[in-house]
Parts: structure tokens; C-alpha cells; sequence
């Protein structure tokens, strides 16, 4: 069982839950993920990791409450336990002294980019971040990247905070200012990052994106996260979780996306009849 340390509301949807797994902890590197399932018969989730605590022996996790299963995690408090979790999963981000780099965040996308921000300024790149969120009540951690990037530029889509933009467009501005940007990681939904990429192809500037929202085994064994990178077939769990976002076949994992909608729908519907009884 592993321990609820805290939890915390960020947004209305978005819950932060730090756990205790100090194994997870030694190990954790930033762009790795877990895998949690709330009890026995429970869902396995894929979440990255967006921070640890060695001295604890913590993870921190940041969860969207979309289905059935982030609901139900919502519902959980400090103190209570998760019957698993498994990690730290996948290959950790590639971390060196670039130059400049510019880390985008899309909504939940922020949690994954704060740890791979931090790594790259601490190994003396120049970080240039851009966060951005729906709204003013979805966004959050603005503090946090600000003190661990060198520049930061934060938008809403609706203007209800900070600059009315989409990140693809300060993203485009960095690169047309002419700075000698050596790479660009975008985080966030799936057609966030494929439009990050379509914004960076032209300037030849590689670009990283991070694609665990399909995973459901974790292990390389069930095949659901395959997708097409570069023309060969990847697992996004053993491969990934990060790709070339320019070889990317996005039309193809935008569709894989959309295969347990139906089922997704009908766990969710159960979930919530069964909270009003």
C-alpha cells in the first residue's frame, strides 16, 4: 500500500497528490512516469511524475480528473492508499547543455515540463518557458516555472490571465526573434503538441513531445500506446515516453486516441450514477 502524503486542489479539475514511495524516489528522473491503480480492481493509470523527494521518500503527482478513474482519485484525501504503483517507467528525459531551450506546457501539461525545466537549467541551459491554460482557474504552478526558467511567458486562450494566446504563438515569436533556440519540448494534449511541432518544423529546431495518454499496460506487452515515429512502429511505455515530435504520425495517434471512447464513456457513467446513489 502506498501512503497518501497530501493533497492539494491546484484547479477546480486538476488535483496534486504527493506519495509516499521512496524506492520510486532513489530512482525518479525527470520525463519518467508511474503507474497507479487505486485498489485491486482498479484501472491502471499512466501519470508522470512532476516531483520527488528523496529525503521523504515522495513522489508528487498531478492528476486531471477526466474519467472515471482520475474522479475517483479525486475523491481520495491524505491518509488514504494506493494498492499500486509501479515506477519509475519509461526512458528519463535527455539532459545535457544545449544552450537555449524553450519548454512549453499546455494545461496538465505544465506538471511534466516543471521537472525536465528544472533539470535543463540546472545543467546550465538557458530555459525559456511558455505555459498556458483555457482559462485563468485552469492554470497553475506559474510561480514554480518562473523559478526555473530564465524567461517565462504565460497565456490564456480566453485572456483571462496574463497574454490572450495559444503557446504556439510566443513559441513561433521565440524563434522568429531570431535566438539560437537548440530544441524545444512541448508538453500538453496531443493536438497541442502536434501544433507545436507544425510551429517548429519550418525553423528545423528538433522538437520533444511526451505521449503517455495511451498507455494502459505499461510494460510493452498489451500494444494499446503503439504509435508510428519515423515511419516504425514505437511503444510509447519502453520507447517513450518522448519523441521527435517532427516524426510523430499525429492524424495516426490523434485516432488511437479515440478507441475506448465508448467504454471510456460507460466507466464514467457508472462512476458518477454510482456517487449520486
Amino acid at each position: 500500500m502506498y501512503k497518501i502524503l497530501a493533497k492539494e486542489a491546484l484547479t477546480p479539475s486538476t488535483k496534486l497528490f504527493r506519495i509516499e514511495a521512496p524506492d520510486v524516489a532513489r530512482k525518479a528522473r525527470a520525463g519518467q512516469f508511474v503507474v497507479i491503480r487505486i485498489d485491486d480492481r482498479g484501472e491502471r493509470i499512466p501519470l508522470t511524475i512532476a516531483d520527488w523527494d528523496c529525503k521523504e521518500g515522495s513522489i508528487t503527482l498531478i492528476s486531471q480528473e477526466i474519467g472515471a478513474t482520475t474522479m475517483r482519485l479525486g475523491t481520495l484525501a491524505a491518509g488514504d492508499v494506493l494498492a499500486d504503483f509501479v515506477g519509475p517507467l519509461g526512458l528519463p528525459s535527455e539532459v545535457e547543455n544545449f544552450g537555449t531551450v524553450v519548454c512549453v506546457g499546455g494545461g496538465v501539461g505544465i506538471a511534466p515540463v516543471y521537472p525536465i525545466a528544472r533539470a535543463l537549467k540546472e545543467a546550465g541551459n538557458r530555459v525559456l518557458s511558455v505555459i498556458g491554460a483555457r482559462c485563468r482557474e485552469l492554470l497553475f504552478w506559474e510561480e514554480r516555472m518562473r523559478d526555473v526558467s530564465h524567461e517565462l511567458v504565460v497565456c490564456t486562450d480566453d485572456g483571462s490571465h496574463a497574454r490572450k494566446a495559444l503557446v504556439t504563438e510566443p513559441l513561433k515569436e521565440i524563434l522568429q526573434s531570431g535566438r539560437p533556440v537548440a530544441r524545444v519540448i512541448a508538453i500538453g494534449p496531443a493536438i497541442m503538441m502536434k501544433f507545436c511541432s507544425l510551429t517548429t518544423q519550418p525553423f528545423q529546431v528538433k522538437t520533444i513531445v511526451s505521449i503517455n495518454s495511451i498507455m494502459v499496460d505499461a510494460t510493452g506487452m498489451c500494444g494499446a500506446c503503439r504509435i508510428e515515429v519515423g515511419g516504425q512502429t514505437k511503444f510509447v511505455c519502453v520507447d517513450g515516453p518522448e519523441f521527435d515530435g517532427h516524426e510523430v504520425d499525429w492524424d495516426l495517434l490523434l485516432a488511437r486516441q479515440n478507441v475506448y471512447l465508448k467504454e471510456e464513456k460507460q466507466a464514467l457513467e457508472r462512476f458518477q450514477q454510482g456517487s449520486r446513489t
